[in-house]
């Protein structure tokens, strides 16, 4: 598929405005055309004194006049005509602008749409192909250059191309011969034109993907900010972005060179067949072909046929930025996710909101590396399953794979008896509150922010009641959560905008707020991949504890490295280079007195030495 046929899948809709938008601009521009022969008609008689031979097309004026040439009535009659047609020539290219930008931007805001689709449905791996300044560049730089090309470059060129036939037509019907260095000159152009594309191609790939790359940075500095500064590294990343500033200012610099090179090889052959016709046609003047009139309407007419070749190889020329545009953003909509949607809506379930989970010698491999390896867990409804083990041993793998962030390799993952795959990956997901190990905050109110998964705006309930019944739920869900307390202190309480991805808030407070959000879902199954990390011991427990007693049948993944988030579930698996190294009770396996003891026996050590000291300094304060 080519990218304009790629374009016009989106932009079909718009084919019947279009289509009177090159009929409005059809007429402007044979309006435009009948000028010069109206200027012809007042040099020769108006200024000069010829004969009426009948041969221009305007010639009912002088019959409207009596063949008062050299006369005044003459001269309103021909100005009135040639004011009527720039007026109407006027209008109608502004109706055209007005017309093809509305048509443009309807294109854009489709693109923009089908390119955030497309992103939603990818899963996490295939996204992961890409950089973030990348994707930022598809769907909103790439979407408002590449409406250009249907809005701008080819309704331009089609203009060029009728303009030029009439004009090439209207100056052979006035001499043959006139058309000899229009014609000659043609091969050049064509010749030019293609020498010049292949290189703004190649420049405008530059010049993409050091904006890529420039966006990449600044977002990058922008969340790293506090990092940034911790580190002391302003003047590194100073250099970075100066870097990335200049490359993109020297691929800019390389595209200005080269237009002003294509703009003075073009003007030259311009302006070569504008002095050549005049040759001509003063030549032919002389031996008494043409009267003076037709020397400057044939001028006029060559100029415009060379401005018309000069617009179109120029429209041609700059349409390389246009389609790598639409390269970039065909590759992107035709890339495949790794994860497809391949449920049926139809599928029938034994107990959906008390679901079965079973892992059936699930194994992944990422990259290469094997991530799963023969996986094989029963968990049945109301269970609750404790996952550790050290870093990068795929605790967050395992659980990503029951929703399908990452598709399995090999084996199967059952949910109510029934292929997770055999349900749509949103029917899935609806089954699972998963909180993730990044606690992410949109910059909203804190009440919103927990309300996210009822999916409706904030102005939804407008019923007094119903707003008071979700917020009760929402304080129900903050209190489970250990997060009533900080929100009531908050100067807004639930109101609280809590800025940019959580700004402003500690680690402890975001994580909790993700639960809370994850606990409003009200899933049968719930998912803490490894987010109660930043919280203290004790908030843990109390969290914990909160939530087995109010939820007690709902099924929970804790997946930890702190051996004691997972100290009461009622089975816990430690993991080792992605298969269950150990698994069994608290009790059975630190009876094992394997890896889960000791590293178990490890943990609590350190942290009865944070308790004793802290005791000493209370107690030494003291006396």
């Amino acid at each position: 598929m080519t990218p304009f046929k790629f374009g016009m899948k989106y932009y079909k809709r718009n084919i019947p405005a279009a289509v009177f938008s090159q009929f409005i601009s059809f007429t402007a521009t044979i309006a435009d055309l009948l000028l010069p022969l109206l200027l012809e008609m007042f040099i020769d008689y108006v200024i000069c004194e010829n004969t009426a031979d009948g041969t221009s097309l305007f010639s009912f004026i002088l019959l409207n006049t009596g063949y008062q040439v050299h006369s005044v009535v003459l001269f309103r009659h021909l100005a009135f005509f040639y004011a009527g047609l720039l007026l109407i020539r006027i209008v109608l290219v502004y109706a055209k602008n007005v017309l093809n930008q509305n048509l443009g931007l309807n294109l854009e805001t489709d693109l923009r749409y089908a390119t955030y689709k497309k992103l939603m449905q990818l899963d996490s791996q295939t996204i992961s192909e890409f950089n973030t300044g990348e994707l930022l560049q598809t769907i909103n730089s790439d979407t408002i250059m590449y409406k250009e090309l249907f809005s701008h470059m080819i309704p331009g060129i089609i203009d060029g191309i009728f303009a030029m036939c009439i004009s090439v037509i209207v100056l052979a019907r006035i001499s043959v011969w006139l058309l000899i260095l229009p014609v000659l000159l043609s091969p050049v152009f064509v010749y030019e034109l293609k020498k010049f594309k292949k290189t703004a191609r190649e420049n405008y790939l530059n010049i993409r993907a050091n904006d890529s790359r420039m966006n990449l940075t600044v977002q990058e500095n922008i969340e790293a900010v506090r990092l940034v500064r911790a580190f002391t590294n302003e003047s590194l990343e100073k250099e970075k972005f100066d870097k990335a500033n200049e490359s993109l200012k020297n691929a800019h610099l390389a595209q200005i060179g080269l237009s002003a090179k294509f703009e003075a090889v073009f003007s030259t052959i311009k302006q070569t067949a504008y002095i050549g016709t005049i040759a001509v046609s003063t030549l032919l003047v002389f031996k008494g072909f043409l009267k003076v009139g037709y020397l400057v309407a044939c001028a006029s007419y060559v100029m415009k046929i060379m401005n018309y070749v000069t617009q179109i190889n120029s429209l041609f020329f700059m349409m390389q930025q246009q389609m790598v545009a639409g390269v970039k953003m065909m590759n992107f909509m035709n890339c495949e996710p790794k994860v497809p949607d391949t449920g049926r809506s139809d599928i029938e379930e034994a107990d959906s909101r008390r679901p079965h989970i079973k892992f059936d010698s699930a194994s992944l491999v990422l990259g290469g590396k094997q991530v799963l390896n023969n996986i094989t867990i029963d968990i049945p409804y109301g269970k609750k399953l404790g996952i550790t083990g050290s870093t990068g041993s795929g605790k967050s793998m395992l659980l990503e794979s029951l929703v399908r962030n990452y598709e399995l390799t090999s084996g199967r993952i059952f949910l109510g008896g029934m292929d997770i795959r055999s349900y749509p990956l949103r029917e899935l997901r609806e089954k699972f509150a998963y909180v993730f190990q990044e606690s992410f905050l949109f910059s909203n109110t804190i009440t919103s922010n927990i309300r996210y998964a009822e999916e409706r705006p904030d102005t939804a309930a407008d019923d007094a009641e119903m707003k008071k019944a979700e917020q009760e739920l929402i304080i129900n869900a903050a209190k489970h959560a250990q997060a009533h307390n900080f929100i009531s202190n908050l100067p807004e309480g639930y109101n609280t905008i809590v800025g940019e991805r959580g700004i402003g808030l500690s680690g402890g407070q975001k994580q909790r707020l993700s639960i809370a959000r994850a606990l409003m879902k009200n899933s049968p199954v719930l998912i803490f991949d490894d987010s109660t990390s930043a919280l203290d011991v004790e908030t843990e427990r109390k969290l914990l504890a909160d939530i087995k007693q109010y939820y007690p049948e709902k099924t929970i993944l804790i997946s930890a490295h702190r051996m004691s988030s997972v100290k009461d579930c009622d089975e816990i698996i430690y993991m080792e280079n992605g298969t269950i190294a150990e698994h069994g009770s608290f009790k059975e396996l630190m009876k094992l007195n394997g890896h889960f003891a000791t590293v178990y026996n490890i943990q609590e050590a350190q942290q009865q030495s944070i308790v004793d000291y802290d005791a000493f300094a209370v107690k030494t304060a003291g006396a």
